[in-house]
């Protein structure tokens, strides 16, 4: 019961295989007391479905480049709850066109989209939430990213920028947040079969390559990036901030 009695919103929900529902699966299982999902109107069905038998479950639409939208998600969430004790970030998207082929041709518009839904966003999403977290003492911020923001990956180009960035922008947080008892954090795990895995060019052979390269010859699940991120989200990370965990089977550790 490693998080009981502790609530939590979690972004980025799209159907059962994402990373963001792996995560709830594992606070789920952990105690948690409350969750709220942020979520985009396209993936309204999916994640009613999915949470149908969560009890209290509190699901707030909301599109992430808009302002209001978010405001208004968090008014509900403030009324709702009062208090918050943790934020999963699992949001990114790219234009399918530039997740390929010359990197030097990046449009400026695919540059600053990708760069506002995968980086700007955890800013837009914690300056909400810190004064929810404030109210309960402190808490844990977490964002996804992968190796592909420290290392050129073939084909993520735009993506690996914008995970760059992420990763950045997260340690600038927890060294500002730090003095409010809030730790944001990231997880970099290995690619996970999931909607956004799909819109870049050759992820099956990234998938092959994992299991031919990575040091326990196999690929990550799901629940294993959950279980990781229950590690952050506890009160076992109580004096880690700043920090990126590879969940990866230790494939970020070998030579090309």
């Amino acid at each position: 019961m490693l998080v009981r009695g502790k609530r939590f919103l979690i972004t980025g929900v799209a159907d059962q295989n994402s990373i963001a529902w792996g995560i709830t699966e594992s606070l789920l299982r952990e105690g948690a007391e409350g969750l709220a999902f942020l979520y985009q109107p396209r993936f309204e069905k999916n994640v009613r479905e999915l949470t149908t038998g969560i009890e209290g479950a509190l699901l707030l639409e909301a599109d992430i480049a808009a302002p209001e939208s978010l405001d208004a998600a968090f008014r509900t969430l403030d009324n709702e709850w009062q208090d918050l004790h943790g934020m999963v970030h699992c949001i990114a998207a790219a234009k399918r066109e530039e997740l390929g082929g010359s990197f030097a041709q990046t449009s400026r518009d695919g540059f600053l989209f990708a760069h506002e839904i995968s980086a700007y966003s955890l800013l837009d999403l914690a300056r909400r939430a810190v004064p929810l977290m404030e109210k309960s003492g402190g808490g844990s911020i977490l964002c996804v990213s992968y190796l592909g923001g420290q290392r050129v990956v073939p084909n993520y180009n735009v993506m690996g920028v914008a995970k760059a960035s992420l990763e950045m922008a997260m340690r600038y947080l927890a060294a500002e947040l730090g003095q409010k008892s809030i730790r944001v954090n990231a997880l970099s795990p290995a690619p996970v079969r999931t909607i956004s895995a799909r819109v870049i060019s050759g992820v099956s052979e990234m998938f092959q390559k994992m299991e031919e390269r990575s040091p326990m010859r196999r690929n990550v699940t799901k629940g294993e990036v959950g279980d990781a991120a229950l590690f952050f989200l506890s009160d076992l990370s109580r004096a880690v901030t700043g920090s990126v965990l590879f969940v990866d089977n230790g494939y970020h550790i070998m030579g090309a």
